[in-house]
């Protein structure tokens, strides 16, 4: 049990560990990154997300609630709602600012524009320590659809489409004047939140285990929600662009042949 507690602890640190080396990039490069390679690792992160969201989440929410009472799509479908909504009322609520955007979203504040920014990154992170928190939680429970393996495929998909997140966060902050060693601290602190979400997440499913298929499916819903707010308008400012499309295919791919084939 030690060893497995030990696993699922470096588990949950490893997407943290990718916003980490992407902000340290801050260190390499001496160029904010491109616009087309930005679309890019967008694209890649969509793609991720949403093949995590199918094969890590809803596939297994939808397995974990056969054989019950209610029906088998009843606490998937109800999950996922529940993570848009979630993530809806969040977005109303916390005062934030999307990249290029002209106006703030959330209730008013006075924070400044570099805060705003970091507080957009780190609140559509939250979905992302959930996801990986709620299948962990379901390896310690002994859930047969749950292998270590596949959780730990899930934290280094996170990890990868994390990767650039990290340094799309620090190299503006840079480039706006922001100093090397802040811009990383920043750039790395919008990706704390995961690990913090997941082992919230943990926690509750041990109280209540009987509700891991709604976690596991509102988590998705949570991640789908970043997706199609954020993401997927930031891929189609400055007009259609095909490298946006290739990165979310490779990013879909990537994710599901590790979700399948480690699973």
């Amino acid at each position: 049990m030690t060893n497995m507690t030990t696993d699922v602890f470096l588990g949950l640190l490893i997407p943290f560990a990718g916003t980490t080396m992407g902000a340290a990039m801050i260190f390499v490069l001496r160029r904010e990154i491109s616009a087309r390679l930005q679309k890019l690792l967008l694209g890649f992160a969509s793609g991720v997300m949403i093949a995590a969201s199918v094969w890590s989440l809803l596939i297994p929410a939808i397995e974990q609630s056969k054989g019950g009472k209610l029906p088998e799509w009843l606490p998937a479908a109800a999950g996922f709602l529940l993570g848009i909504g979630f993530l809806l009322a969040l977005d109303s609520v916390i005062p934030h600012l999307h990249k290029n955007a002209e106006q703030a979203e959330g209730l008013p504040s006075r924070a400044g524009k570099n805060t705003m920014l970091l507080l957009a990154v780190t609140l559509h992170n939250i979905p992302e320590g959930m996801a990986v928190g709620v299948v962990f939680a379901g390896v310690l429970a002994g859930t047969a659809e749950m292998s270590m393996t596949a959780a730990l495929a899930l934290s280094i998909g996170i990890a990868l489409q994390n990767f650039p997140e990290g340094a799309i966060v620090s190299m503006p902050l840079k480039a706006a004047g922001m100093k090397r060693d802040k811009a990383f601290l920043c750039g790395t602190l919008s990706g704390a939140v995961e690990p913090i979400a997941a082992l919230i997440t943990i926690i509750l499913t041990a109280i209540m285990m009987p509700v891991l298929p709604y976690l596991l499916a509102f988590a998705a819903g949570a991640m789908l929600y970043v997706v199609v707010e954020e993401l997927i308008p930031e891929l189609q400012e400055g007009g259609h662009s095909n490298i946006g499309i290739i990165g979310t295919a490779a990013g879909f791919v990537l994710m599901m042949v590790l979700d399948v084939a480690l699973g």
